[in-house]
């Protein structure tokens, strides 16, 4: 059945995606307000389509506290993606360049607030991730990152990126890791398992640490689940 579920939401999610595009382009003429919005009413759609039809529901364990954060979040799939979003009430995301030039979609995006990061650009990405991340939180929204730079297979726990720790030492805001276990419904394939996720969230760590310290807090935390 797990087949047939997923065949399902693909042929819901992805046309209904389109439309709140659209929507979220016609919000974004209005204001930054509107596209929030309209985005947060994206991802409670998916909420709801992967818990009515995928049967995936979400467990959080601790919560997201309040006022600007850097939030570090494990990354399997892109159930966390959205998820996220809507546990952290809208913050500004890091993103990869590539999904920020998608037509229409990289325009509501960044209509939203995201910072995108051109990976292959070295020390010239790093610097304009620390300007955008500088920006957005003058705004008082939060930061996520997902600070192994790419998803991963499900257990697999490799060594943070280099900007993690440049936006920690930048920003100089608290940090919010955060495990998921994701990858062990949500994989690869166009198949979803049903089952629970959980998001682990973990002691909040103060800002000033040095690189090695809050590398490998950060790397324990988000691999709570692990």
């Amino acid at each position: 059945m797990a087949w047939a579920r997923s065949l399902l939401y693909a042929t819901l999610f992805y046309p209904a995606t389109a439309l709140w595009v659209v929507s979220g382009l016609v919000a974004s003429v209005f204001g930054r307000r509107p596209t929030l919005a309209v985005v947060m009413s994206w991802v409670g759609m998916h909420n709801w389509l992967a818990r009515h039809l995928l049967g995936i529901q979400t467990r959080v364990e601790g919560a997201i506290p309040a006022g600007p954060h850097l939030i570090a979040v494990k990354h399997e799939a892109m159930f966390e993606t959205l998820e996220m979003v809507r546990l952290s009430n809208g913050p500004v995301i890091v993103i990869k360049k590539e999904l920020a030039d998608i037509p229409f979609f990289g325009w509501m995006t960044r209509r939203y607030g995201i910072i995108a990061v051109e990976r292959s650009a070295g020390a010239r990405a790093l610097r304009r991730l620390v300007e955008e991340a500088r920006q957005a939180i003058a705004s008082g929204r939060s930061v996520i990152i997902y600070p192994e730079g790419t998803r991963v297979r499900a257990g697999a726990t490799p060594e943070l990126k280099s900007g993690f720790a440049a936006l920690y030492r930048a920003l100089g805001l608290p940090v919010v890791p955060v495990a998921v276990d994701s990858g062990r419904l949500w994989g690869r394939g166009l198949v979803h398992q049903p089952g629970t996720v959980t998001f682990k969230i973990g002691e909040t760590i103060p800002p000033g640490l040095k690189r090695d310290d809050i590398e490998a807090r950060v790397h324990l935390a988000i691999n709570a689940l692990n």
